[in-house]
């Protein structure tokens, strides 16, 4: 029910008390849109866009990004039950709606990904708490006639401490909702008081994925659904010319077989009998001008740009100059491949077109976006498409991508009940966007002392952003991706020259894959930094601490990692560490990683010891969770992975050809956190940005040889 008068309602104010999504802060839209959904929402109590009470006592906090994994609804919860004064265990948690009042302003929409979601939610989501138990403790104080300033809150109550007369947030719940917005910021708790903030705390998804009970886009039933999975031509670009479908009819289960420009979908009563059905088609393909694509192509092209015209990107002093006067020159190309996502849940959307609407059931790290595709499809106005966010089974990147909803809708709209689509695992590897391959040459100049003077750097590859939001390209065209890890570094660099020759790779779509800047970046600078180190006669670690003078934080997790790694002791021969530094997504790693090589190409990682200061820990568990399952992930895209191309079709198919890293394989990791009173960087994507760099220096400790292309189990030359 909503409360207030329509137009600039108390609940629309509300929506931003305190700097939070308030519509004097906001733009025009956005505002509107903010005061929508607070007047749209059910009971009494909704002071913002994140807050629910009911007279019942239940509150819902209505969390802004995606659970994939990741643990956000634990860490956004927090922060909102920190400053509500209540349990984890008191509230339950819905995802949000496709709407402007939950956009991300870093990516620019509503969107989980880039490990913005707790620098985004930092503050927002503990003002919105404050305010709502600021009201709360009104409406109780006005009830019993007394000051503000004589009330407690704690666990979901308000008390009046000289009687002891307490009152539920659920039975204020409606008296709260007629009260004015506060004339002033609203003040957050003391860092000191934190309760929940700081402390490691259980996973609130955890035990419905423990019992089996959570329910993914996967495990989506809806009554009367069918099942149909789909094969898309296996060129990118290409178009459906014929299929032939009679003997896929034959098929036990199968009740229909659809088309669309350039994907055939078979239905059945179960997933068995559409994969049956579709392997009984016959299809004949139109694969248009990619069919003669290979991964020497896109090689090809990357390396011939390393010449010619280049867009600047950065310049810091006269670099060129102090390299050519320089005592000592280090040159070095290092290369990167083309990668998959792989999340162990595939591609999947259950679709439900009618007239009158359209529903969609998906796990989406793209909200608004799959909305609007399914409104472009139907032809339906946007408030009549209905999107279901679902737990996702893992996104890397891949779920900020939604062309799939798209060919779900464009299927599920030729036939008159729910629809899931669940893509075979071949097809989820074959049609998906790849993290870009790219190559990197870069040029450093050392004086007598082993002091780095100038640097020169050529980066060739896509542009993701380009595609992903043309908008957000700099003035001169650089992808501002690309800058991050190489313009933002923990170094102190006298002089840079950064350049950038746009290469798009072609027959494949390239997209964000887990940092792809980051990734990337770390990668090139911290080998090469490390092939400096080794030209000068210098100690890694010691090279990096010398070039940290200028960062306390950078030079503070160098040692820590350092330290617990034990550097510098003596290990058996074949067995190496190396190390890698690194700043992106706000957060300061150090990396050490232990390696053992029984041959030249054949490596072990024995240990990984990782030393963070990601500013203020919001859930210690869950940053170490994220570190740990980020360098797995880096480990296993560094050591084994590349996607390849022949006649335009993608190779790898499975995970027996594309591996991920297995049990045996892994490391043992340590982490260690810093303690920090900095506001929270992102962690999501530091692990995966750390590895590659790692171990590879680790490698070249072990063999004398150096690694510059990944990936690292691959041919060298």
């Amino acid at each position: 029910m909503a409360v207030g008068t329509i137009g600039i309602s108390r609940r629309g104010a509300l929506a931003g008390a305190g700097g939070l999504l308030m519509a004097a802060m906001l733009p025009r839209g956005r505002a509107r849109a903010a005061t929508r959904i607070v007047e749209d929402q059910t009971g009494p109590f909704a002071p913002n866009a994140f807050v629910r009470i009911a007279p019942d006592g239940s509150i819902t906090l209505i969390l802004p990004n995606v659970e994939m994994g990741q643990g956000i609804y634990t860490g956004e919860a927090m922060l909102i039950a920190e400053e509500l004064d209540v349990g984890l265990d008191q509230i339950q948690i819905e995802p949000a709606p496709p709407d402007e009042a939950y956009v991300t302003k870093e990516l620019g929409t509503e969107a989980t990904g880039g490990s913005t979601s707790t620098i985004a939610t930092w503050t927002s989501l503990r003002e919105a708490g404050a305010v709502a138990r600021t009201l709360l403790v009104r409406a109780a104080a006005d009830r019993w006639v007394v000051d503000p300033a004589s009330c407690q809150t704690g666990g979901g109550v308000v008390r009046h401490v000289p009687t002891g007369r307490t009152l539920t947030y659920g039975e204020l719940a409606v008296e709260a909702a007629a009260l004015p917005v506060p004339a002033s910021p609203v003040a957050l708790r003391d860092p000191s008081a934190f309760r929940l903030i700081g402390h490691a705390q259980h996973r609130l998804d955890g035990p419905a994925k423990v019992a089996g009970t959570a329910t993914f886009g996967i495990d989506v039933q809806q009554p009367d659904m069918k099942i149909g999975t789909v094969a898309a031509c296996p060129v990118m670009g290409g178009v459906l010319l014929h299929v032939d479908d009679s003997a896929a009819r034959q098929v036990p289960g199968v009740r229909d077989v659809l088309t669309i420009g350039n994907a055939v979908c078979v239905v059945g009563d179960h997933y068995w009998a559409a994969r049956k059905g579709l392997e009984a088609l016959a299809i004949s393909w139109d694969e248009g001008v990619n069919a003669t694509v290979s991964t020497d192509t896109v090689y090809r092209e990357l390396h011939e740009a390393l010449q010619g015209p280049a867009i600047v990107a950065h310049t810091k002093g006269n670099a060129k100059g102090a390299i050519a006067g320089a005592a000592t020159r280090v040159e070095a190309v290092y290369q990167q491949p083309l990668l998959a996502h792989a999340p162990m849940e595939p591609i999947n959307c259950t679709v439900h077109v009618t007239p009158e609407r359209c529903d969609v059931w998906v796990g989406t790290q793209v909200p608004m976006r799959a909305r609007d595709a399914a409104a472009e499809v139907t032809g339906l106005p946007k408030e009549k498409v209905f999107l279901h966010n679902q737990y996702i089974g893992g996104g890397f990147g891949r779920r900020l991508e939604h062309e799939y909803v798209t060919q779900a809708v464009q299927f599920a709209r030729q036939v008159g009940y729910p629809l899931k689509i669940v893509w075979s695992r071949e097809e989820d590897l074959t049609m998906d966007r790849y993290r870009p391959a790219y190559v990197d040459h870069l040029v450093g100049g050392l004086d007598a002392h082993g002091n780095l003077v100038g640097l020169s750097h050529r980066i060739v590859g896509p542009a993701v952003v380009a595609r992903w939001a043309p908008e957000a390209l700099l003035p001169n065209g650089v992808d501002d991706d690309l800058l991050v890890a190489t313009v933002e570094t923990p170094y102190a660099i006298p002089a840079m020259f950064l350049d950038y020759a746009r290469r798009e790779a072609p027959g494949v779509v390239t997209a964000w894959w887990r940092g792809v800047g980051g990734t990337r970046g770390v990668f090139v600078i911290e080998s090469f930094i490390d092939e400096l180190a080794a030209k000068a006669k210098v100690d890694p670690v010691a090279f990096r601490r010398r070039m940290t003078t200028d960062h306390p934080r950078a030079r503070a997790v160098l040692d820590l990692a350092a330290e617990k790694a034990e550097w510098g002791t003596k290990l058996p021969d074949g067995v190496g560490r190396g190390v890698a530094l690194q700043y992106v997504f706000g957060s300061y790693l150090a990396t050490v990683m232990e390696v053992e090589m029984s041959a030249m190409d054949t490596v072990r990682v024995r240990r990984a010891v990782v030393a963070v200061d990601c500013g203020r820990v919001v859930n210690p568990d869950q940053v170490i969770s994220q570190i740990e399952g980020g360098l797995i992930f880096g480990l296993s895209a560094a050591l084994f992975n590349e996607v390849t191309l022949e006649k335009g079709r993608v190779q790898e198919k499975n995970f027996n050809t594309y591996r991920i890293l297995r049990m045996n394989e892994s490391p043992a990791i340590e982490v260690h956190l810093i303690d920090s009173t900095e506001d929270p960087g992102g962690i999501g994507e530091t692990g995966t940005a750390a590895a590659a760099a790692a171990v590879a220096n680790a490698m070249a400790a072990a063999t004398g040889r150096r690694y510059r292309r990944l990936p690292l189990t691959g041919p060298q030359a």
